[in-house]
C-alpha cells in the first residue's frame, strides 16, 4: 500500500495516484545528524526540501523537485517511559508498527485514525484523526517533538520547552522543519467493544446529538442514493476479549469491503448508470456485528480500493445541517458516487492550524474511486462546506488558499510569524504551501 519510490525514472506518486513528483535527488538519512547534514547540503546547493511519508496525502503537501528525505530508516521506539506514561518513537516509523509495538508493552494510544499505513510524522503533520467525543487526532495526544530547522540545527519542543514552536509543530504541514522523532502520551492497553450497526439515514441525523454524547467515538457512512447509513459505536470494555472470528473477519472486511467492493467500483466506473442500484446493495450487505478487542484491531480497518478524498471540519453543531445539504445536493446533481461518505468528530484542541483548533468539530469525508472524474463532485461539496466555514484535512484534496485560512483559523498569523522566524529563507517551500500559507 506504500506510494511507489522510485517508479519510472525516479518519479514518486502517492497512495491515490494523483500527485506525482520528479526531486534533484533523494536522501535516506540513517541518522538525526545525517538528516541535519542533508538539510545543510539542500541550503548550500540552492534547493529546497520536504520529506515524505508512505503517500497517503491526496494533496501535493510533500511534492519537490528539490531535495526529497525518505525517513524509511529512521524507525523504531527510542524509549519507553512508564513513569509518565509517554512513548518516543523515530519518525519515520509506520502506525502499524508502533501500535503493534505497544500492544507487546501493554500499552495504546488513546484514539487512532482508520488507517495504519501512514508513518507517525507524515500523520500528525497533516492532522490525521479518527473519532472522538473526549479523545482527539494523533497530534493532539503528542507531548513532545524534535525537528531539524532550516538552519541544521535540533530543535526539541514540549509545552514547557520551546511552548509556541510546540503549539503550531504538532500539525506543521512539513513548512517549520523535518520531525525525527515524537513522543506521545500511552496509557495501558484496554479493550473497546465496537457496535456496528444499519441505521436510516434520517434517523442517524435526528439523533446525532445522542450518538454522539452516549459514546466515546461514533462515526457513520452514508451511502447516496440511498437512505442508508452504517454506524459505528466504540466504547471502553471490561471484557471478555471477543474479536471477530478470522473467517467472518475475512468475509466481512476483506471480501466484502474490499474485494466486493473494487469489482463493484470497476463495474459503476465502467458503467456509472448501475452505481445507485450497487449503493442499495452495498448498503445492505454488511449486517449488525458486536466484537471486542484491544484498540488498533477495533480503530483501523485495511483500505485495499484505491480511491481520492475530500475531507472538512465543520463545527459540531452545524453537522446535520451540512449533511442535509450534501444529500439534497446529490439527488439532485445527477452524480453516481459509489463511495460511503464518512462522517465523524473531535473536542475542540490547542494546536495551532488544528482542523478542530479552538472548536468542536465534525469531519465530513467525501471519496471517489481512483481513476473516476471527481472534480464535480468535490467542487460541489466544498462549495457546501465552505459556506460552513468548513477547515480542509491539510492532506485531502481541497482548493482553499492562504486568505480564506486566515478567516476561518483564529490562530493563521501565530503559524505564518513563526514559519518566517524558522525559515526565513523558506527552505521547506513547494507550491502547495505557497498557496495555503501564502508566499
Amino acid at each position: 500500500m506504500s506510494s511507489t519510490a522510485n517508479g519510472k525514472n525516479g518519479t514518486w506518486r502517492n497512495w491515490g495516484g494523483n500527485v506525482s513528483m520528479r526531486p534533484a535527488r533523494e536522501v535516506t538519512p540513517a541518522s538525526v545528524d545525517e538528516l541535519a547534514d542533508a538539510v545543510r547540503q539542500a541550503a548550500e546547493d540552492g534547493l529546497t526540501v520536504k520529506a515524505v511519508g508512505s503517500g497517503h496525502s491526496f494533496t501535493s503537501i510533500a511534492a519537490t523537485d528539490g531535495v526529497l528525505i525518505r525517513p524509511q530508516l529512521l524507525t523504531g521506539i527510542r524509549r519507553i517511559d512508564r513513569e509518565n506514561m509517554t512513548v518516543t518513537v523515530e519518525a519515520g516509523t509506520p502506525l502499524r508498527r508502533l501500535n503493534v509495538a505497544l500492544a507487546r508493552e501493554g500499552l495504546s494510544l488513546t484514539n487512532m485514525g482508520d488507517i495504519m499505513e501512514q508513518t507517525v510524522s507524515g500523520a500528525t503533520g497533516t492532522g490525521t484523526h479518527g473519532t472522538g467525543r473526549d479523545s482527539g487526532s494523533i497530534a493532539a495526544q503528542i507531548r513532545g517533538l524534535e525537528l531539524v530547522t532550516a538552519d541544521g540545527s535540533v530543535l526539541t519542543c514540549s509545552e514547557k520547552e520551546n511552548p509556541e514552536v510546540f503549539a503550531a509543530a504538532r500539525i506543521g504541514l512539513g513548512a517549520l522543519g523535518i520531525v525525527t522523532a515524537i513522543t506521545f502520551a500511552v496509557e495501558p492497553v484496554f479493550l473497546l467493544t465496537a457496535r456496528e450497526e444499519p441505521m436510516p439515514f434520517e434517523k442517524v441525523l435526528a439523533d446525532f446529538e445522542e450518538l454522539w454524547a452516549e459514546n466515546e467515538h461514533f462515526e457513520f457512512y452514508w451511502f447516496p442514493h440511498t437512505g442508508s447509513t452504517n454506524t459505528k459505536r466504540n466504547n471502553r470494555s471490561a471484557g471478555p476479549e471477543q474479536p471477530v472470528p478470522q473467517l467472518k473477519g475475512w468475509i466481512e472486511d476483506e471480501f466484502l469491503s474490499n474485494g466486493v467492493f473494487q469489482v463493484a467500483n470497476w463495474v459503476g466506473r465502467a458503467v456509472p448508470a448501475t452505481i445507485p442500484t450497487i449503493a442499495r446493495i452495498s448498503s445492505r450487505a454488511l449486517s449488525a456485528r458486536t466484537y471486542t478487542d484491544i484498540p488498533y484491531k477495533v480503530f483501523t480497518s485495511p483500505r485495499r480500493v484505491r480511491f481520492v478524498e475530500m475531507e472538512y471540519a465543520v463545527p459540531r453543531a452545524a453537522v446535520v445541517e451540512t449533511l442535509r445539504e450534501l444529500k439534497a445536493m446529490v439527488d439532485r446533481s445527477g452524480l453516481k458516487v459509489s463511495f460511503p461518505v464518512e462522517v465523524r468528530t473531535a473536542p475542540a484542541d490547542d494546536i495551532t492550524l488544528s482542523t478542530a483548533s479552538g472548536r468542536d468539530s465534525a469531519y465530513i469525508a467525501v471519496h471517489m474511486f481512483r481513476g473516476t472524474p471527481y472534480h464535480r463532485y468535490f467542487t460541489a461539496a466544498e462549495r457546501i462546506f465552505t459556506a460552513h466555514e468548513g477547515r480542509p484535512h491539510w492532506g485531502k484534496i481541497h482548493t482553499r488558499d492562504a486568505e480564506y485560512f486566515s478567516r476561518v483559523y483564529p490562530r493563521f498569523g501565530e503559524f505564518t510569524a513563526l514559519r518566517d522566524r524558522l525559515d526565513p529563507e523558506r527552505l521547506f517551500r513547494n507550491d502547495y504551501l505557497r498557496r495555503v500559507l501564502g508566499a
